[in-house]
């Protein structure tokens, strides 16, 4: 019994709202036919309002915020093609500039390393022209040396050749004698 009540209650005031509100007693507004025309000038009017409003207004800003994003997108891919060309060629310029250096850094060590052969050789060349020198003269004080030597060796070969007579024979011999014989001697 509740339950009637209550969808009773919901009736009536379902009809006390609608008396409220002037009486219609209707469907959905905009499907009655009897206000149809004048909502579809309506619906033309504010249509053609909107679509002015939209076309003056609203497109022409939304297309220059359009251009200019294209047009700085353009240009920053104009502005990162040339950055890009420019690091390319910078970069081609390093690297020539690279290979001319390499090269003349090869250059500079031949060109080091063939005066330092050059002096080493100069100098080896000079050392063995001292050498020789050196050895030239060694060489002559060596002769002389020897002939010094030779010659004592001589006397002394014949001061006792002559001592070794006499004691033998017990009379002193001749000086040419034992020189004579000194000197065959010491060449055979």
């Amino acid at each position: 019994m509740a339950e009637k009540s209550h969808g009773t209650a919901a009736k009536g005031q379902t009809g006390a709202h609608t008396a409220a509100d002037g009486g219609h007693g209707g469907g959905f507004p905009p499907f009655e036919s009897s206000t149809f025309a004048s909502q579809l000038v309506s619906l033309v009017i504010a249509f053609i309002a909107l679509y002015l409003i939209v076309s003056r207004i609203a497109q022409p800003r939304v297309e220059s915020v359009i251009d200019a994003r294209q047009n700085a997108i353009e240009g920053d891919l104009a502005q990162a093609q040339k950055l890009k060309d420019e690091s390319d060629a910078a970069l081609k310029a390093y690297e020539a500039d690279l290979a001319s250096a390499r090269s003349r850094a090869q250059a500079i060590g031949n060109e080091t390393r063939e005066k330092l052969n050059a002096a080493s050789e100069a100098e080896r060349k000079t050392l063995e022209d001292q050498l020789t020198a050196r050895l030239a003269a060694a060489e002559k004080q060596i002769a002389a040396t020897r002939e010094t030597a030779m010659s004592n060796v001589r006397s002394i070969a014949a001061d006792a050749a002559g001592a070794i007579v006499q004691r033998l024979t017990g009379v002193l011999p001749d000086s040419n004698a034992v020189n004579s014989a000194v000197d065959a001697s010491l060449k055979g």
